[in-house]
């Protein structure tokens, strides 16, 4: 498919993980990819990956706690390519504290990472969006910003801020022709999850309560992405897409079916 032909997508958190599943998804798709991470290397060997002639992508190292960077950053996507038509913002960390254990500098971090750069891009893009009269911006939330979780403080304060940011933005440039949505995974095999995969307790308990019986991809995530991009979604707006196994399909009662039977 060439669902994004000579549209111009810019990602940010584009290095790694999720980001780039979806920068790879979207150059399949034919679009001008422009990667932003703070992970200068990682970006640039990306786009020698999927752009091997050059052109077609392009590596900014971003800042994305830094409103200055991530307004150049969009700003430097219309210079290059001439417009913008997606927005990604995808750029996000989590920390584990309850709140009487939880660093204020950690607190502050993560809302700069998963909240303040969600705002940052939506700001400097909607202009160009606006006057082009088209535009979709996809925000990284997470089923950890429709619930909560035990010990997730600053993460679930994030998300859950993304969610309802992501409405209020929907709502206000719906007329402009701007579509703003929000993808909320669930456990995904991703660098953010790695220091959990570590406990054999965890991932034990992921594989018991999620029905699929596994994490996600990281190109499940970014097949969601591209469906929320792509005219196929043209009536989508102010959504929260999950993506979770089916995990937050259950009420979190006790599986009776398990504690019963005796079953797996």
């Amino acid at each position: 498919m060439n669902r994004f032909q000579h549209k111009v997508v810019l990602i940010t958190g584009a290095a790694s993980g999720i980001g780039a599943a979806s920068a790879r998804r979207f150059a399949s798709e034919g679009a001008l990819v422009v990667l932003a991470d703070i992970d200068g290397e990682g970006a640039n060997a990306l786009a020698r990956e999927i752009d091997p002639g050059g052109g077609n992508t392009a590596a900014l190292v971003v800042d994305v706690r830094d409103m200055a960077q991530v307004t150049a950053a969009v700003e430097e996507t219309v210079l290059r390519f001439g417009r913008i038509d997606v927005l990604f913002n995808n750029a996000g960390i989590g920390a584990y504290g309850e709140s009487p254990d939880l660093d204020p500098e950690v607190w502050h971090n993560v809302i700069a990472i998963d909240l303040h750069s969600v705002f940052y891009g939506t700001r400097a893009a909607v202009p160009h969006m606006r006057r082009q009269g088209s535009g979709s911006i996809v925000n990284t939330a997470s089923i950890s910003g429709l619930f909560g979780d035990f010990g997730l403080a600053a993460y679930n304060a994030a998300k859950g801020a993304v969610v309802n940011y992501t409405r209020t933005a929907a709502i206000d440039h719906a007329r402009d022709g701007i579509r703003v949505n929000a993808v909320c995974p669930g456990p995904i095999d991703t660098a953010l999850i790695s220091f959990a995969k570590q406990f054999p307790a965890v991932v034990e308990e992921w594989n018991r309560n999620i029905p699929m019986g596994r994490v996600g991809r990281a190109e499940e995530i970014a097949g969601a992405v591209a469906f929320l991009c792509s005219e196929d979604a043209s009536y989508i707006t102010g959504a929260m897409l999950v993506i979770d196994g089916g995990l937050t399909a259950a009420t979190g009662q006790v599986n009776y079916t398990r504690a019963l039977t005796g079953g797996l």
